[in-house]
């Protein structure tokens, strides 16, 4: 079993200042040995997350040193383990639950180091863009809808920027569960996809008045969940939409930093409004290993499949992150290596 390796070079990216999708680099950097409870990986495929883009763009809320590696979600095959990692071999395929920071791994690369901790191991006959499509975006959903929010069977759960990937899995995860998902979008072009996805109902935020759709679905009492990456100027129309004692979490800031947020339905509704993070989740192994168990179980019976979008070579990482701020994709936008 391989412990230890030398140092090797690979060709990674990096962010030498903050902007647009044009500052990534690929440039040849040295991968060390692993160290203590880490691995190094020979990366296969990328899955492209909003995370990234916001850490490349110097909008997250730590900002690193510059310059600065950057990746949150990758798989590949382990090379050379650390010191004190058990249970896995040099060359067994992974991928990886993110319990670190977009900039704190290199996995834009051919080659990184990774945490032994967040390793899951893949079947044999997974592709591995399927692989890289997976872990963020179903652990995402289970995490805030299932972990913090304690979404059930019956419950109506509210999903804008649906055609997401993390949207697109927290269809499947609501329906797992037997909880009734609806899909918010800006137009009705990506209906006929979300309700192929599973959504109970599509709802068009351009087209369509949201409160009145939700109410008419619930028999006027609202959705019991919001599951928002957006917030923003609309978030109002979605705490008019939630049933009282209901609960909103977001998890992201797609539509500006600043939501507007009505005070006076969050007390006399008795709401409850909760931001989620992914990574602080995975802090806790009682999480990790209970998200590990439900997803599997979830790819095994069929009942969670990731959607990809389109799929970029590794020389082509500028073009994926402007297809990915483009956002008109349904599903994943993964990157070959």
């Amino acid at each position: 079993m391989t412990r230890s390796a030398t140092t090797v070079l690979s060709r990674s990216v990096r962010i030498r200042e903050f902007g647009g999708p044009e500052v990534l680099r690929i440039e040849e950097v040295a991968i060390p040995a692993p160290g203590p409870a880490q691995v190094r990986l020979r990366i296969r495929a990328i899955g492209l997350n909003r995370t990234e883009a916001t850490f490349r763009a110097g909008r997250s809320a730590v900002l690193p040193s510059l310059p600065s590696q950057i990746g949150f979600e990758a798989v590949g095959e382990i090379e050379a383990l650390g010191p004190d990692v058990d249970g896995f071999a040099p060359g067994e395929p992974v991928g990886l639950i993110p319990a670190y920071s977009a900039g704190e791994y290199g996995l834009y690369g051919e080659v990184a180091l990774a945490p032994a901790r967040s390793l899951v191991r893949l079947p044999a006959d997974t592709a591995w863009e399927t692989a890289a499509a997976t872990w963020v975006a179903f652990a995402t959903a289970w995490g805030g809808m299932i972990d913090l929010a304690g979404l059930s069977s019956g419950q109506v759960v509210l999903i804008p920027a649906a055609s997401s990937s993390v949207g697109l899995a927290a269809i499947q995860v609501a329906r797992r569960v037997g909880a009734v998902p609806v899909a918010l979008t800006r137009t009705g072009t990506k209906a006929a996809a979300l309700r192929d996805a599973g959504a109970e109902l599509v709802i068009a935020s351009q087209e369509q008045n949201v409160v009145a759709e939700v109410q008419r679905l619930t028999g006027g009492k609202g959705a019991e969940l919001i599951f928002d990456p957006v917030a923003g100027p609309g978030f109002g129309a979605l705490v008019e939409a939630t049933a009282s004692g209901g609960t909103l979490i977001v998890y992201g800031a797609l539509g500006g930093a600043v939501a507007n947020v009505p005070v006076m339905p969050l007390l006399g509704r008795g709401l409850t409004l909760r931001g989620f993070g992914l990574t602080t989740m995975t802090r806790s192994d009682k999480n990790l290993a209970a998200l590990k168990h439900f997803v599997e179980d979830g790819l095994a019976a069929g009942a969670l499949r990731p959607t990809i979008a389109k799929t970029f070579r590794f020389d082509e990482i500028v073009e994926a992150h402007r297809y990915l701020e483009a956002g008109e994709q349904i599903g994943k936008i993964v990157v070959t290596v």
